[in-house]
């Protein structure tokens, strides 16, 4: 069943557009169930308690991660979960060890570690000898600002964990983070605690030497869409904008070509099948989701307190 999932999942983020009632969630979720020969429950804690039910998949808003997480490990299931596996940095540690303790499978997606430009900044790295400076910024304007829950700080959560990914393909090209020092700002005409516009920049100083500086922002107040990675080495430099990469060394300039970011969620499931039936080794383990989520978690307290805060080792 779940082979046959994924190419009807394009785009997930329909699982998280909250309709006004649970009745009209219902209704959403029955054309596809019927297609799939697959019942609809009426809430998360009934279909954990199936029998019949051997992995759940988690993509609901952040916060319910942590919960729905310990509740499906701790019925015995194997778990899937988007990220962050949790706001709350010490609950995502226990699940660890609860998914270990339970000898369930925890796969915490990061599609962006199989996506052409993480996989072409692999490739290419070595090209610029020692990383000394990397600048990664994606940087959303929407005009107006959308009322949907990624502009809510109490369903995204801080910026950085919300968006994970930026830390994580980081720490997964640079290594660990020593320290972070942050700065985040939120604005906002709303009444609600919701805003329009966000932007959040952090500093990392990683233990092998690399300064990194990551942007993140979205809403009414930016004006120009941005997706750059550029990291500057000691023999060269890679930039890529979009899906256009450049590399720039001693020898001049080439274009780098960068594969399609079509198809990651249904390789993703794939892999974690295969893994499951075959002991196919997955792309990510979830103590690095985790560590990703201690450097976010970093971030938080830095912008909170002004300081510079240091990670402790993974």
């Amino acid at each position: 069943l779940l082979r046959q999932l994924p190419p009807l999942l394009r785009d997930w983020d329909w699982l998280k557009r909250s309709p006004p009632n649970r009745h009209q969630a219902v209704e959403s979720a029955e054309p596809l169930a019927k297609e799939m020969g697959a019942a609809v429950l009426s809430t998360w804690q009934t279909l954990i308690q199936q029998p019949d039910v051997d992995l759940v998949a988690i993509a609901s808003a952040n916060p319910n991660h942590g919960e729905a997480v310990e509740a499906a490990l701790k019925a015995g299931k194997h778990v899937v979960v988007e990220y962050p596996l949790a706001l709350d940095l010490a609950q995502a540690r226990r699940l660890l060890a609860l998914a270990d303790n339970q000898n369930k499978l925890l796969h915490v997606e990061h599609i962006e570690l199989l996506g052409g430009l993480h996989q072409t900044v692999k490739a290419q790295l070595v090209e610029v000898g020692h990383p000394i400076y990397v600048r990664y910024a994606t940087i959303s304007p929407q005009h107006p600002a959308p009322n949907k829950w990624t502009y809510n700080p109490d369903l995204f959560g801080f910026p950085l964990m919300g968006a994970l990914s930026r830390i994580n393909r980081l720490t997964n090209l640079f290594g660990s983070v020593k320290t972070v020092a942050c700065q985040n700002r939120s604005y906002s005409d709303r009444a609600d605690g919701t805003y329009d516009t966000h932007l959040c920049s952090a500093q990392l100083a990683f233990h092998a030497g690399t300064i990194a500086d990551v942007v993140y922002g979205k809403g009414d107040r930016l004006w120009k869409s941005t997706r750059t990675l550029e990291i500057q080495g000691s023999q060269g430099t890679l930039y890529f904008e979009g899906d256009r990469g450049t590399l720039i060394n001693a020898e001049g300039e080439r274009s780098i070509e960068v594969a399609s970011r079509r198809g990651l969620f249904v390789r993703d499931t794939t892999l974690v099948l295969d893994h499951l039936e075959q002991g196919v080794p997955l792309y990510i383990q979830p103590k690095e989701s985790c560590y990703a989520l201690a450097v976010a978690d970093a971030a938080r307290q830095a912008a909170e307190t002004g300081q510079v805060v240091a990670v402790a080792e993974p």
